[in-house]
């Protein structure tokens, strides 16, 4: 008996259906990740208005970098941000990329102007969950003040060096209202820096970073104003 042509044989079907819904999965993680990156990054530089910029790519489609440096005269000197992304281009890698990273990662950093340095003691906000699972240790844990306080149904961990700082994490967490997407905020004046971490849902990048770059602007400045007039 003769054998049949391959464009007749299931086998066939098969790998054309598993063409298409690669396809289409490529083009639908892809039109996804770009949505959750220019989300996050036209807020950051909606709120800085930036006098200078530079983005660059991570890897093709699993992340992007920016450095963004702020008007003159600012407390912060330059905001560099990272996101990386789930692999959700990858039909066959997404659940994977899943079930280890979990979610889409936005990493801040606001490096202090020079003015600004030497004015704020070491303090962290941090919820107690992401803590457990894969955050950077505190480096100075150990001389750090500790207090648990629940937020929205949630528990985040406050380290903090001086009172001073506590009352400051506790008038962001007011400020804030809800903790939203926000996993870490840190204040490590060894670097003369501060650094937020936040999963960058449609919408929360808008929400989250003005109200933490107004809050860490206005404290370092009341800061640095004391000591002038001091």
């Amino acid at each position: 008996m003769d054998a049949q042509p391959i464009s007749q044989q299931p086998i066939f079907y098969l790998f054309i259906a598993a063409t298409i819904l690669i396809a289409l999965g490529y083009s639908w993680g892809r039109r996804r990740s770009k949505g959750i990156y220019l989300d996050a990054f036209n807020a950051l530089v909606d709120t800085l208005q930036p006098r200078d910029q530079n983005f660059t790519t991570i890897g093709g489609l699993s992340g992007y970098h920016a450095n963004l440096i702020p008007k003159r005269n600012q407390p912060i000197r330059r905001v560099d941000a990272t996101i990386t992304l789930l692999a959700r281009q990858s039909v066959l890698y997404y659940p994977v990329s899943r079930l280890t990273r979990k979610w889409d990662r936005l990493f801040l950093t606001l490096l202090f102007a020079k003015e600004a340095q030497g004015q704020i003691a070491e303090g962290h906000l941090i919820e107690k969950q992401y803590e457990d699972f894969k955050a950077p240790k505190v480096t100075n844990i150990d001389r750090l003040n500790r207090q648990e306080l629940e937020w929205e149904g949630r528990t985040f961990t406050l380290y903090y060096e001086t009172g001073a700082v506590r009352d400051a994490l506790l008038r962001l967490k007011q400020k804030l209202r809800s903790p939203g997407e926000l996993r870490h905020v840190a204040l490590v004046p060894e670097q003369e820096q501060a650094h937020i971490f936040l999963v960058p849902k449609k919408g929360e990048t808008a929400r989250l970073f003005p109200a933490i770059y107004q809050w860490l602007a206005e404290l370092l400045e009341s800061k640095a104003s004391r000591t002038r007039s001091g």
